[in-house]
């Protein structure tokens, strides 16, 4: 049966996957593969302090998110995702922008640039809130697990797309702009300027043409506030939903980790350079999409669990090869294993979500899918900055294996299909 909502025509499901297209330069070059690195690099004496201040960042991000998601996503489901999209997207779009113009050598840099990653972070993460709610209004059941790694998989090819222009047209010395230029990084720190311009331009096809049920109520914070507290306090009829969040909310912590210090983990132990850390970045970038392009097809047919479970083993094995790699081309084949599974993981759980989720509660739920994300995402960027400060930036990488193994033991203890009835149960219900 087809999802309420837009139906699965090729326009929207396009339009809404272009929008993961549009988000991916922010996550690729700001918080993968080039600011973070720029930053480390810039704003501290050395690699590991660098490392360790970027981790408070994160740290604050990730509390603030845990925090405003499930408010968000319940007033979103009262009075219309859209507006709410469109502001979080411009403001993160904004302050993206804005981070061109700290330099290292300003008064109070550190806490400047911290504090404007912050605001453009969190608005990021709560707009991806809100656009995860539209897939199970898109498309039918039976093709959830394949249209998420459509989104996944077409996000990592913008992510490819933009590290190109930004290797090419900013940072590599023989082809950039002769223009810009390059006293302490502005051409590097210039690339937030694409970021932004690209988000705004490729989030409009979401923005015209995939349309929503019109809400039934005004949002309001009093009622934002009480559908959260409707949904704790029901939480217990969806069992299966809190033990995969239980689940999801570890071994995410560990591959949110991976994503920010991954590459400060390549610049600050091997050497790697701005020019260097993008190429690895667009190979990555290659061979994550075509696992989350693959992957989707797998997920429809072995389920949500079973494919989970596949990427949480190989991410695990992958970690571990990177913390022993002797070399750089042994940290190559560790970061593309790592690229193999990570975007299918990232997709078969939304994807597993949307299968959990009843329809009067999609922002909701994944408000809660968010948070679960969040709540404790703290944990790994601490653990491994703390330990990179202390002992070096191996220990701190290696500390994320356990969090894989953890959160791949609580998965094990998930039931699906249980999940999916208790959700139809639900909208049968009205509930």
């Amino acid at each position: 049966m087809m999802a309420a909502g837009t139906g699965g025509d090729r326009r929207t499901i396009t339009s809404w996957c272009m929008y993961d297209w549009a988000i991916s330069a922010f996550n690729t070059l700001l918080g993968t593969f080039l600011y973070n690195t720029y930053f480390q690099r810039s704003f501290a004496e050395n690699p590991d302090i660098g490392m360790s201040l970027w981790s408070r960042g994160v740290v604050a991000s990730a509390l603030l998110v845990a925090i405003l998601s499930p408010i968000v996503g319940a007033a979103a489901d009262r009075s219309g995702r859209r507006r709410y999209l469109i502001t979080l997207t411009l403001l993160f779009a904004s302050f993206t922008a804005l981070l061109t113009f700290v330099s290292p050598s300003q008064k109070h840099a550190v806490l400047t640039a911290l504090t404007v990653y912050v605001v453009a972070n969190v608005a990021f993460e709560l707009a991806t809130v809100l656009y995860n709610a539209y897939l199970p209004e898109i498309v039918s059941d039976d093709r959830l697990g394949r249209v998420s790694g459509w989104g996944w998989g077409i996000g990592y090819l913008g992510g490819l797309l933009v590290t190109v222009i930004a290797l090419y047209v900013f940072v590599k010395p023989e082809t950039r702009l002769a223009f810009l230029p390059t006293q302490e990084g502005f051409n590097v720190r210039a690339t937030n300027l694409l970021v932004a311009v690209w988000v705004l331009v490729f989030s409009l096809p979401m923005f015209l043409f995939v349309k929503e049920k019109v809400p039934g109520a005004r949002a309001t914070a009093k009622g934002a506030f009480r559908e959260v507290a409707d949904t704790f306090r029901q939480i217990s009829r969806y069992r299966e939903t809190v033990k995969f969040l239980a689940a999801r909310l570890v071994y995410n912590d560990a591959l949110l980790t991976v994503f920010i210090f991954g590459v400060m983990y390549a610049g600050g132990t091997f050497g790697f350079n701005d020019e260097e850390v993008l190429q690895f970045g667009i190979a990555l970038n290659v061979v994550a999409g075509l696992g989350a392009l693959a992957f989707g097809s797998l997920d429809d047919r072995l389920g949500g669990k079973r494919t989970l479970l596949v990427t949480i083993v190989g991410l695990t094995a992958a970690t571990c090869l990177a913390v022993w790699a002797p070399t750089r081309g042994w940290l190559w084949v560790a970061g593309l294993l790592i690229a193999v599974f990570v975007g299918p993981n990232q997709a078969v759980s939304r994807s597993l979500m949307a299968r959990f989720v009843p329809e009067r509660h999609k922002g909701e739920f994944f408000g809660f899918f968010a948070f679960s994300g969040k709540v404790t995402s703290f944990a790994g960027p601490l653990m491994v900055g703390a330990l990179a400060l202390r002992y070096g930036q191996r220990i701190g990488m290696a500390s994320l294996i356990f969090l894989f193994v953890t959160g791949g033991l609580l998965l094990l203890t998930v039931n699906e299909e249980a999940g999916i009835d208790a959700a139809r149960a639900a909208d049968a219900a009205g509930a």
